[in-house]
C-alpha cells in the first residue's frame, strides 16, 4: 500500500517537473519571439525613415546647405519631428522627435504607434529648433546597434579618438557635431539632466564637469567651445548596465551652417 502511494507521488512529481520544464521552454521561445518582434519593428521603422532622411549639400566654400523641402515628407509622417541625427562610425542615423513630455516617445515610434524601441527624442524643455545653448536627446540602448545602442562604443578610448564627428539636421540649419566627452553617470545627475540650467553665460561649468568626470575628453574641442561667443552643446543619453540607473552620455559641440 505504502509503496503504491510512493509510486503515485513519484509519478505526480515527475509530471509536475515535466509541466514546469515545458512551461519554461514555452516561455523561453515566447521571449525570443517577442524580442525578435521588437527588433524587427525597430529595423522596419528605420528602413522606412532612411528613405526620408533630409539631404544637404557641401558648398565650394565649405558651408553646408540643407534641403528644406526634404523635411516636408518627414513632417507629413509626424509633425513632432524636429531634426535628424547621424553619428559617424556608428549606426546612429535617426529622426529626432519632441513630445510634450519625456514619456511621449519613450515607447512610441515615429508613426505614433506603441513600440518598445521607442524613438530618438529631444527633451521637451529644450527649444525644438535647437537654438538653446544646451540640448538633451534620449534614446533606448538596444542590441544590434539599434537606436542609441552604439553610444557605449565611445567608452573605448581608441573608438572615441577615431570617431568624433556627426551631423544634426534641422529644417533650417545643419550642425556639424564635434564630440568632446563620454561620461558614465547616474540618471539623477542634474548637470546633465536639467537642460534649462545651461546658458551661454554659465556653460563653462558644464565643461569643467566634463573635464573632471568624463571617461574621455577632447581638449581641443573644449578649448574651441570656450572661445565661442554663443556656444551650443548637445548631449546624447542612453541606459547603461554598468551600475543601477547608469547612463552613457556623449557631449558634442554644435557648429551651425545656415541653410
Amino acid at each position: 500500500m505504502a509503496r503504491g502511494i510512493l509510486r503515485v507521488l513519484d509519478s505526480l512529481i515527475s509530471l509536475c517537473l515535466v509541466v514546469v520544464l515545458l512551461a519554461f521552454g514555452a516561455y523561453s521561445v515566447y521571449a525570443l519571439w517577442d524580442n525578435n518582434q521588437v527588433y524587427t519593428a525597430a529595423d522596419i521603422a528605420k528602413e522606412d525613415m532612411i528613405k526620408l532622411k533630409p539631404s544637404y549639400t557641401v558648398n565650394a566654400d565649405g558651408s553646408i546647405s540643407s534641403d528644406d523641402a526634404s523635411f516636408e515628407e518627414l513632417l507629413a509622417v509626424n509633425s513632432d519631428v524636429v531634426g535628424w541625427i547621424t553619428l559617424d562610425g556608428t549606426e546612429v542615423d535617426y529622426p529626432v522627435l519632441q513630445g510634450d513630455t519625456v514619456l511621449d516617445y519613450i515607447n512610441r515610434d515615429v508613426y505614433g504607434n506603441f513600440a518598445l524601441a521607442g524613438s530618438i527624442f529631444l527633451d521637451p524643455t529644450c527649444a525644438g529648433d535647437f537654438t538653446d545653448s544646451y540640448s538633451l536627446i534620449y534614446g533606448h540602448h538596444m542590441e544590434g546597434s539599434r537606436m542609441f545602442g552604439d553610444l557605449d562604443l565611445y567608452e573605448d578610448a581608441e573608438f572615441f579618438s577615431e570617431n568624433n564627428t556627426g551631423v544634426l539636421i534641422t529644417p533650417t540649419t545643419v550642425y556639424k557635431l564635434e564630440i568632446f566627452a563620454c561620461l558614465l553617470i547616474g540618471s539623477s545627475e542634474d548637470m546633465i539632466f536639467e537642460p534649462s540650467y545651461w546658458t551661454a553665460e554659465n556653460i563653462n561649468e558644464l565643461l569643467i564637469f566634463a573635464e573632471e568626470n568624463a571617461l574621455h575628453i577632447n581638449a581641443d574641442v573644449i578649448s574651441a567651445i570656450r572661445g565661442d561667443e554663443n556656444p551650443q552643446i548637445v548631449a546624447l543619453s542612453t541606459c547603461s548596465s554598468e551600475f543601477t540607473d547608469a547612463r552613457t552620455v556623449i557631449l558634442a559641440r554644435m557648429v551651425s551652417y545656415s541653410s
